[in-house]
């Protein structure tokens, strides 16, 4: 790559997500895509993540519509989308036939770019989806989920880079879903692995702790090739930092991002419409955009905590909130200090919550906590607490082996299951999924259209005499 910094924003996917829990509709990203498409953006984050499910649960769209439509408004700039490796887009993990279909038809619908990842950097979780997107041509970003832990340091993340490269990586990306990589790290960082890589360095941090736009300037002068960025209405907060921001500090400069301010005001007018009308909705919560320090300390990803708050609030415990905060990094401890992106941290998190509100750590133990513990995630990344792992499941057997290998191929049972309900391949992959969410949302989509009465044409006779 030249030495210009490239962009990739993440209005379309990230910055909704992490801002406005997933909620711009097609109909929001429809009349800003021309301009998308010619500012020279690296790429476009537009899919995977939580808009597949947020799509057909709360929006009723279907998502690979969303895909193709996007496609067709913008055909010059590569489409990107996030893939939770071996859990794809869902919470679980899926057989390998699964895996490979979703990968197939996510670069036939449009997408060019897909960014893997694992919660726990367990590279064995990544191999059926590389495998998939180099057969299928796509290109391949295998990400370093990014944490700090007394077993995550520089040398962890530059071995994990050279076996994600050596396994295919077209790109490595950083990911650092809680804005805990500070300036200085991220420079330290980005040099060690430019020494020991020669794929393009790719850096997606968020401003959640208010450092986001000083990790990405260390990075440049350190050598990043790209950066993940959002335009201004729907930044920083728990978004990315702001794409003009980035562009304007650059300009001149020999990382000149080349990206025109004036086209980036002409995208921002469209969007600062979007996120009025977000905010009015009740989607855009104002917090989201309040710089908290305090995750540096309890490295909690800005999702995590709109989740915790809400299940606190459920359990009319909100003045809870602080000792959950803080028995969330004993909790991670105990698990074997798992980077917190979903879905562990949702384990993480509901494991602190349950504990603090019963009144005895491990009182009361969530399935999935279990599954973690069981090693049906994948191996952790530090030695458990033998304790906590004989309390919760017992004498049970931990799984040693890559976990996708004791699962048989599934996707011609969920081809027969979704039975008349799915209409076309696409719709199989939603159904295997999420089979609930697509049981009902394919329902409605091809339900016959309801007939009007016939007192319409009643009228029109009544008219005629």
């Amino acid at each position: 790559m030249a030495n210009k910094l490239y962009i990739t924003d993440t209005v379309l996917r990230d910055a909704h997500q992490s801002q406005a829990a997933t909620r711009m509709r097609l109909e929001d990203m429809l009349p800003a895509c021309r301009a998308l498409n010619e500012v020279g953006y690296w790429s476009l984050e537009c899919w995977g993540g939580a808009t597949f499910d947020s799509c057909m649960r709360f929006l009723k769209e279907d998502p690979w519509e969303r895909l193709r439509a996007i496609r067709r408004a913008i055909p010059d700039t590569k489409l990107q989308m996030l893939f939770r490796g071996q859990n794809i887009l869902g919470y679980r993990h899926y057989a390998d036939d699964v895996v490979e279909e979703f990968v197939r038809l996510s670069i036939k619908n449009g997408i060019d770019v897909i960014r893997i990842f694992d919660a726990l950097n367990d590279v064995r979780n990544l191999e059926a989806a590389i495998r998939a997107t180099k057969k299928y041509k796509g290109l391949c970003e295998a990400a370093i989920s990014y944490t700090v832990s007394p077993v995550h340091n520089e040398e962890y993340f530059v071995e994990l880079a050279k076996k994600l490269e050596d396994m295919g990586a077209d790109t490595i990306c950083i990911k650092d879903m809680a804005n805990l990589l500070l300036p200085y790290d991220a420079y330290s960082l980005v040099t060690a692995l430019k020494k020991k890589v020669s794929v393009p360095i790719h850096l997606h941090t968020h401003n959640t702790t208010g450092t986001g736009d000083m990790t990405y300037l260390l990075a440049a002068q350190a050598g990043v090739d790209i950066i993940d960025t959002a335009i201004s209405p729907l930044a920083n907060g728990t978004s990315q930092p702001s794409t003009e921001a980035m562009v304007a500090t650059l300009a001149g400069t020999e990382r000149d991002t080349g990206l025109d301010l004036s086209k980036l005001s002409e995208v921002a007018a469209h969007f600062r419409g979007v996120a009025q009308k977000l905010k009015t909705q009740g989607s855009l919560d104002p917090k989201v955009l309040n710089v908290d320090p305090n995750t540096l300390l309890y490295q909690v990803p800005g999702g995590m905590l709109s989740n915790l708050i809400s299940q606190l609030k459920q359990a009319g415990a909100e003045d809870k909130y602080y000792e959950v905060l803080a028995e969330v990094p004993r909790v991670r401890e105990d698990f074997g200090y798992p980077p917190l992106v979903t879905p562990t941290s949702q384990i993480v998190g509901s494991q602190a919550v349950l504990n603090i509100l019963a009144g005895e750590r491990y009182k009361m133990v969530t399935k999935e906590s279990k599954a973690l513990l069981r090693g049906e995630y994948g191996a952790l990344p530090a030695p458990v607490n033998e304790a906590v792992r004989k309390k919760a499941i017992g004498d049970e057997e931990v799984i040693t082996c890559r976990p996708a290998d004791k699962l048989a191929p599934e996707l011609e049972k969920q081809k027969a299951e979704a039975g008349e309900l799915a209409k076309c391949e696409e719709d199989v992959l939603s159904y295997a999924l999420f089979p609930q969410v697509a049981k009902t949302f394919l329902a409605e989509k091809y339900a016959p259209p309801v007939e009007e009465p016939a007192v319409r044409e009643l009228f029109v006779e009544d008219l005629g005499n």
